[in-house]
Formats: structure tokens, C-alpha cells, sequence
């Protein structure tokens, strides 16, 4: 059995996306991040960051594994999904895979910190992110302009990004004349095996909650 410890937030979507479309069988454990849950010691044993999400493989000896990119690879090992065997076609994937985890989440992440939750108000920090946000979409607006998917077939790829740009009114940025991404967003959108792990955990509450618990964080 799979073990996910995560929470309602882009990196722990990734996963629960991913285990619906490759139809493992798993159980959740909801992370309470504004409880500094996982801050606690059995946590930090398990995710040495800190963060969400974790995932243990109690099929596997209990075997522990952190960051979302790489549970995303465990499991397209594990199932033989969403992830190609030749190596021109993996590269792909972990191209896009790799331009998800060090553009997209960490510029988002930062637009949603200085739009959203930074008690301070600092215009530059604001248009500086949400620039690069911008940028970032364009360039794979791009990509998408003659490409389904990101990395050929639908991928790990596609499920780490759209789960963070399905945000992109959180950050504050529009994908208004991004033609391309928008389709692909909506496409994505649409999965049924999407919906559900959209739905794990449910949402802790409503947006001024979140907004709090948020800046609880940053202290």
C-alpha cells in the first residue's frame, strides 16, 4: 500500500494526480502545514525538508521518498506509466519535469508570497515575480503551440505543471492570449483521474483561511 502525507497546495496535487491517472491504490494522511506538522520529529524522519508531500511505499519496506519531482519519477517506475523507457524520451519528460520544478513552482511560489500572503505590499517584489511567471507561461505556450503535451504523450511532465498553473489567478497573472497553454490547461482540466486527485485533501477552507495559515508559514 502507498502512503501520501500531504496537503491542499500545487506539490501535493502533483501526486495525488498522479496516483488516480496510474490507478495505484493509496491512502492519505492530511498534513496540517499550519499546525507546523510537518515541522514535527516523526515527520522530519521521514522528509528531512520539512514540506509536503511525502510518500511511503509500505510495498516496498517502508521506503520514504521526498520532493515532489522525484515521487513523481518513483511512481512512473513503479507503474511503468507516464514516463518513456527510450532515452531521448525520458530526457524529454525530465526536461520539462525539471523546468516545472526550477521555473514554474519556485517563480509562482514567490508571485503567491508577495501578492497573496506578504503582510507588506512591495510593488517591485510583486511585478518582478509575476513578470517571470508571465515569461515562464509564454515560453511554454511556445511548446504547446505544436505539441499536445509537453514532452510528446502525456507525462509526469504535464501533471507537475499544470498542477501548479491551474493557479495562476492566485499568483495574479492571466493566460489571456497564451492560446496554446490554455487549451492545454483546459484539456487537463477535464481528466477525470485530475478532478479526483485535485480533490485530495479537500480544501482546508476559504481563501481568507488559507491566506493566514499561509502567512504563519513565512514566520
Amino acid at each position: 500500500m502507498i502512503e501520501l502525507l500531504t496537503a491542499d497546495t500545487p506539490n501535493g496535487w502533483k501526486i495525488s494526480i498522479a496516483l488516480e491517472e496510474m490507478n495505484l491504490p493509496y491512502v492519505f494522511r492530511h498534513i496540517k502545514l499550519a499546525e507546523g506538522e510537518q515541522k514535527e520529529p516523526w515527520y522530519l524522519a521521514l522528509n528531512p525538508n520539512g514540506r509536503i508531500p511525502t510518500l511511503i511505499d509500505h510495498d516496498a519496506n517502508d521506503f520514504a521518498v521526498f520532493e515532489s519531482g522525484a515521487i513523481l519519477v518513483y511512481l512512473a517506475e513503479k507503474s511503468d506509466m507516464l514516463l518513456p523507457k527510450d532515452v531521448q524520451g525520458r530526457s524529454l519528460v525530465m526536461q520539462w519535469l525539471m523546468f516545472q520544478m526550477g521555473g514554474i513552482g519556485p517563480m509562482m511560489g514567490q508571485a503567491n508570497v508577495f501578492f497573496r500572503y506578504a503582510p507588506e505590499k512591495i510593488p517591485y517584489a510583486i511585478e518582478r515575480y509575476q513578470r517571470e511567471v508571465r515569461r515562464l507561461f509564454e515560453v511554454l505556450d511556445r511548446r504547446l503551440a505544436d505539441h499536445t503535451y509537453l514532452a510528446g504523450d502525456y507525462s509526469i511532465a504535464d501533471i507537475a505543471t499544470w498542477s501548479w498553473v491551474q493557479g495562476h489567478d492566485w499568483s495574479g497573472v492571466s493566460l489571456s492570449c497564451l492560446a496554446h497553454l490554455e487549451r492545454w490547461h483546459d484539456a487537463i482540466a477535464a481528466r477525470p483521474a485530475v478532478q479526483r486527485g485535485k480533490a485530495v485533501p479537500p480544501a482546508t477552507g476559504p481563501s481568507e483561511q488559507r491566506i493566514e495559515g499561509a502567512r504563519k508559514l513565512l514566520v
